[in-house]
């Protein structure tokens, strides 16, 4: 819909400008939004009061010649007009309606193509391999799955990867703590470490190795044995349990072998070279303020160690020298600070630090009747997120992980995600996709012939409901680039909730099976293509879209 109205909008400005109506040398954005109240049209644009400034005309005129000027031989536009100070308002005409579910249903609609092939790359998920995942995590993890998706569906290549952080004083930690379970194993009282990680599964994992090795390791105490098993063992869980939830990587990156590698030692020559790097109290520091940051930022430490930032900058610049357009970066809220000093690095070594995006993520609150809960005892001090996997399942967990906006906090409330009602989100999505299965079904016993159902005469689509449908339909292109534009998956969950709601509430009011064969027929085209748009939408959120439901909803959806 917005393609459609920028193509004619463009032209009409162009032939302005080229007749001298209107100066286009400093034309502002063409932004084309829905009105806030749905009388005043489909599409509005404030692109004349935009423009007043420069064009020394006041926004009212401006709006005249570009309505003057838009050339609509086809006739899709029923109502174009002015409001207020110099707001255009497009109103579109059922042919435009009818000719977009047409090409729906032919499969000719084009696919949304702003990524044009470029390359993109979206890291997230990425945690220490010091434990399971927690329902913190996996919120993390279905936003960076979804906006990847996102983004293959809108033309981009796009690559998935995790970041391993397997170096540091973390996989230390897990080292000496698997170390002390094992010895515990063989009923020696051991001093557990006070910052080590006490979670049953590290038990496990010592009880694996006191399986396999007997006591071999009681009298040398290989600290370093125990952190390289640990970590092997828990990034396997990590990876089956991403698996299990949906998400696959195509690239685990190692913190370790990059700095192995020299990477990091690489990227901080590179930064002396350009004078970025200096000394002061015995460390090294980099002039983050130089590009917008609030203070420098210490990259090597005065015992020569380098920090957790040098391997950041590390990792980062490998990231563009593997020849991505785009970084996308999903991370925990308590990142927040540390966005400005990575932009700032990237400035530094001569990167464009606009094509770093970073989506910031707040917590979950795991409720059962209004009541905060706590689940399972393998996880320490968390909630893992197979403990809700377990209790939900899949698509449950996927769709209401998303149904906030990302720097918002979720409230999970556990009862509401199984229950089989119009309550239940991602129930009453689906329900709306078996739905038009079960009316398929109803209208082959009915004789209706169910073939060549592109060709039924969708004019007589006349009620408002259903033009209300196929308009919801064709703006899920216009709701695509926008999530793909802001980075907010949740939009498409807010729009799939829509479109379901009118599509429940309309069966509920409209009869699909008639005597009339012809509308019957043009109700099955229309409500075949909700279908296919529930589907695809399902299919970019990774949430299965069944063709019939295990059980009836407990209230009838509305």
């Amino acid at each position: 819909m917005r393609k459609h109205l920028r193509e004619l909008l463009t032209r009409a400005i162009e032939k302005a400008a080229k007749g001298g109506e209107l100066n286009s040398s400093e034309l502002p954005p063409l932004l084309l939004e829905p009105p806030k109240q749905r009388e005043f049209g489909d599409l509005s644009t404030n692109v004349a009061m935009l423009w007043a400034k420069s064009a020394k005309k006041p926004p009212r005129a401006i709006a005249e010649t570009i309505l003057k000027n838009i050339d609509d031989p086809d006739g899709v536009l029923a109502r174009r007009e002015i409001a207020g100070p110099g707001f255009l308002n497009f109103t579109f005409a059922p042919k435009f309606y009818f000719a977009q579910l047409r090409a729906l249903a032919s499969g000719e609609q084009v696919a949304l193509d702003i990524g044009h092939g470029e390359r993109v790359q979206v890291e997230f998920a990425s945690v220490n391999p010091t434990g399971p995942l927690h329902v913190g995590h996996g919120r993390v993890a279905v936003i960076g799955d979804v906006l990847a998706r996102l983004h293959q569906a809108a033309g981009f290549a796009v690559e998935r990867e995790y970041y391993v952080n397997d170096a540091g004083n973390q996989m230390e930690n897990l080292g000496r703590s698997i170390l002390a379970r094992y010895r515990e194993a063989f009923g020696e009282i051991v001093e557990f470490p006070a910052d080590g990680y006490p979670g049953d599964y590290v038990k496990d994992i010592a009880a694996e190795i006191k399986r396999q090795h007997s006591d071999k390791f009681l009298r040398d105490g290989d600290v370093g044995f125990f952190r390289e098993y640990g970590g092997r063992a828990l990034l396997d869980t990590i990876r089956a349990q991403l698996r299990d939830f949906g998400i696959e990587f195509d690239v685990f990156f190692s913190e370790k072998a990059m700095r192995e590698r020299g990477e990091v030692i690489q990227a901080m020559d590179a930064l002396r070279a350009r004078g970025l790097l200096y000394a002061a109290d015995g460390a090294e520091w980099y002039r983050s303020t130089q590009f917008g940051d609030d203070k420098d930022r210490t990259v090597v430490k005065s015992d020569g160690e380098l920090t957790y930032f040098a391997s950041d900058i590390a990792y980062h610049r490998n990231k563009y020298e593997r020849g991505f357009h785009k970084l996308i970066n999903v991370w925990g809220a308590d990142h927040h600070g540390y966005v400005p000093r990575l932009k700032a690095a990237m400035q530094g070594l001569g990167f464009d630090p606009e094509t770093l995006r970073v989506v910031l993520v707040q917590m979950v609150q795991l409720t059962r009747g209004g009541e905060p809960v706590r689940m399972g005892k393998r996880s320490g001090e968390f909630v893992a997120l197979e403990d809700v996997l377990a209790e939900v399942g899949r698509d449950a967990a996927r769709f209401f992980f998303l149904m906030r906006k990302s720097d918002s906090h979720l409230d999970f409330d556990l009862d509401l995600a199984k229950r089989q009602s119009s309550d239940n989100p991602v129930f009453y999505v689906q329900y709306a996709h078996a739905r038009v299965s079960s009316i398929f079904e109803q209208a082959a016993k009915s004789g209706i012939a169910l073939d060549g159902l592109e060709g039924a005469p969708v004019e007589r689509l006349e009620l408002a409901e259903e033009l209300e449908l196929i308009r919801s339909m064709i703006q899920f292109n216009d709701v695509l680039e926008e999530s793909v534009r802001e980075l907010e998956p949740h939009r498409l969950v807010f729009y799939l909730l829509d479109l379901a709601g009118q599509f429940h509430r309309y069966y509920n009011r409209t009869r699909v099976i008639l005597e009339d064969v012809d509308l019957s027929r043009a109700r099955l085209l229309l409500i075949e293509n909700v279908q296919k748009t529930v589907r695809r939408s399902l299919g970019i959120l990774g949430v299965d879209a069944p063709m019939k439901m295990a059980a009836r909803p407990e209230a009838e959806l509305v």
